[in-house]
């Protein structure tokens, strides 16, 4: 069955093979994006993506490279930058933290592509141009043909007129008949606004030429059953290619081939019109069951890309919340970043693609806040190295000031304190920058070991002499204490003991106060050994050796306490006194007053003496304390 327009001005509307053209122009570019897809580029690493870029290269410079083939190179490389672009910069991260963790700075880092990057790069640019190149040809070419297919569809509307006109000899044209279709079906595409109307205008003519041509009808029957012929053959490869589809998933290269059949299917010209119909009806349900497919097997893809996405949105939503954490700790920060790292490592082993432009912008925002978060941390390791070099300064300050004294070469107690002072001081500055860490503090503990080396080395010989001091004090003491049981103590000896005990120096420390209270209890023995003493005199010297012993902190304690009890027994003296003094003029008025006047007049007596002893001796421990 011959196909039929509507003409309008040679022109024609859209007959039901050029919609169909329109619809598998569109499955194929829709089939693009699901194969696209269905590649999924993380599984590659640099070298793996700088040989698909190679294969892609190879492919736009080959002969037979078609608009849909540098489209597919195009969504290639749009895809695959990104995913190399990412391996790159998780490279330089990761080298940037090795420099940082091996200087302590990021200053001076520099992060030179290799080989495979600029292999990358170059063959990327590359591939533009030739891309560009192609389709600028084509489009001249374009240009070109449809110059040339309008010419030819001037020719041939000039052919079917002359043939109308000339009724006489109506198979003069048949040549040049001919020769137009041929050079029509040689002529490349045009600029698709004008394609549908150019052909449809041409069948139009045809179409004229052959209803204008009954001399010719049975050439024309033979061509046409030539045209049935070759349209049948057709017809039952698409039908074996939709048949090939049973159980099997539908590939870009089944349709390329049912859309070029279908293309030539549509050159051909027309063939007897009841068989062309039923030809015509075969072609559609073959085409049908592969679009079908195609639509089955895109809503399946863009179902696994939806879940994909809700999978990595998760998995986003999960990050966001580390965009905003802050912390003065370095454990902290290093338990966050295994956190994060985790996150990341479930979104690169989330595989297969996503929808196209929510994936893209997921995608997007996935790895800006990634970046946001490692930014933060660099920002506070930057903080942190600075108060570091801060303390780095300060703990080379104290370095300075220990060795200035160990350079003084005394080690006086001044100068023990303030080293140990600035040992506290390190104690309270912070860690320095690590490379500094172990030399900072060795230059520092052997200024300290040295000053405090020196120091233990002089004060050995001083323990020795006090060891001395110690066992002559002990000899004394012996000698005092024998004195005192002898029976033949007296003043003389004992003021000698006390020179004695006088010339010898100090002993150790830790037996300061056995080696004093023994002194003290022997000589206190001694005097109380000694019989031509009154008590009064007695009470005296036992005083006046304790005051002479008042070197050290529990000495000073007896001596106060003897201070306060003295004070307590002139208090109730002085009270005492002025009761008495208050009662003689009672007892002076009263019969028998003057014999108990005497008796109180003689207790004032005692009184005034016993305080005038306290206030010597309280005066005797004034000045010893």
């Amino acid at each position: 069955m011959t196909t039929t327009f509507t003409m309008i001005n040679d022109g024609a509307e859209l007959s039901e093979s050029e919609q169909l053209t329109q619809q598998s122009v569109a499955a194929m570019e829709e089939l693009d994006v699901v194969e696209e897809q269905s590649v999924d580029y993380t599984q590659l690493d640099k070298k793996g993506l700088v040989n698909l870029l190679e294969n892609q290269l190879i492919i736009a410079k080959s002969e037979g490279a078609k608009p849909a083939d540098f489209k597919r190179t195009d969504e290639i490389l749009k895809e695959v930058k990104g995913f190399f672009d990412q391996i790159r910069k998780t490279e330089r991260d990761e080298a940037e933290q090795r420099y940082i963790a091996e200087t302590g700075s990021e200053e001076g880092f520099e992060f030179k592509p290799d080989d495979l990057s600029l292999r990358f790069e170059s063959l990327y640019r590359q591939i533009k141009d030739v891309k560009n190149h192609y389709f600028q040809d084509l489009e001249k070419f374009k240009d070109k043909n449809f110059s040339v297919k309008t010419q030819l569809l001037q020719r041939l509307r000039e052919l079917v007129d002359a043939d109308e006109a000339n009724t006489k000899n109506p198979g003069s044209s048949w040549q040049e008949f001919k020769k137009i279709q041929d050079e029509w079906k040689a002529a490349g595409n045009i600029a698709s606004p004008h394609n549908s109307t150019l052909w449809a205008t041409f069948h139009a003519l045809i179409d004229r030429y052959y209803s204008n041509r009954n001399i010719y009808f049975e050439l024309k029957e033979l061509d046409r059953k030539k045209n049935l012929q070759l349209k049948g053959e057709l017809v039952e490869k698409v039908e074996a290619l939709a048949k090939s589809l049973e159980g099997k998933p539908l590939s870009r290269g089944v349709l390329e081939e049912a859309n070029a059949h279908f293309e030539e299917y549509k050159h051909i010209g027309p063939g007897p019109k009841a068989e062309q119909e039923v030809l015509w009806q075969r072609m559609k349900a073959a085409l049908d069951v592969l679009y079908d497919a195609r639509r089955a097997q895109t809503e399946d893809q863009k179902q696994l890309l939806s879940q994909n996405y809700e999978i990595k949105s998760k998995i986003y939503e999960a990050l966001v919340p580390y965009t905003a954490f802050t912390s003065g700790s370095i454990n902290e920060w290093n338990d966050k970043t295994k956190e994060v790292v985790a996150l990341q490592e479930q979104w690169v082993n989330a595989k297969g693609q996503m929808l196209r432009d929510e994936g893209r912008e997921l995608s997007k925002k996935f790895w800006a806040t990634l970046k946001t978060f490692f930014h933060n941390k660099g920002e506070f390791f930057r903080q942190l190295e600075a108060k570091r070099e801060q303390n780095l300064k300060l703990k080379t300050e104290l370095c300075e000031a220990v060795e200035e004294i160990l350079a003084t070469g005394e080690d006086t107690s001044s100068n023990t304190d303030k080293v140990i002072a600035l040992q506290k001081q390190w104690k309270q500055v912070g860690q320095v920058p690590e490379k500094f860490k172990d030399s900072i503090f060795n230059r520092f503990k052997k200024a300290c070991d040295a000053y405090f080396d020196r120091k233990r080395a002089k004060n050995s010989e001083v323990e020795k002499e006090f060891v001395e001091n110690l066992t002559k004090k002990q000899a004394l003491c012996a000698t005092i204490e024998a004195g005192a049981k002898s029976g033949e103590a007296n003043l003389g000896d004992l003021n000698a003991f006390k020179s004695e005990w006088a010339g010898i120096g100090f002993v150790p420390k830790k037996d300061m106060q056995a080696i004093n209270k023994r002194y003290i209890d022997a000589v206190n023995a001694y005097v109380s050994a000694i019989g031509k003493l009154s008590s009064r005199e007695r009470e005296q010297v036992i005083l006046e050796n304790e005051v002479s012993m008042v070197s050290d902190g529990e000495s000073s304690r007896s001596l106060q306490r003897k201070e306060a009890d003295i004070r307590r027994r002139m208090t109730q003296i002085e009270n005492d006194l002025t009761i008495w003094q208050n009662n003689i003029e009672f007892f002076g008025r009263s019969k028998n007053g003057e014999k108990v006047r005497a008796e109180f007049v003689k207790k004032i007596e005692v009184a005034q003496k016993q305080l005038a002893d306290l206030k010597h001796q309280l005066k005797i421990i004034r000045e010893a304390l």
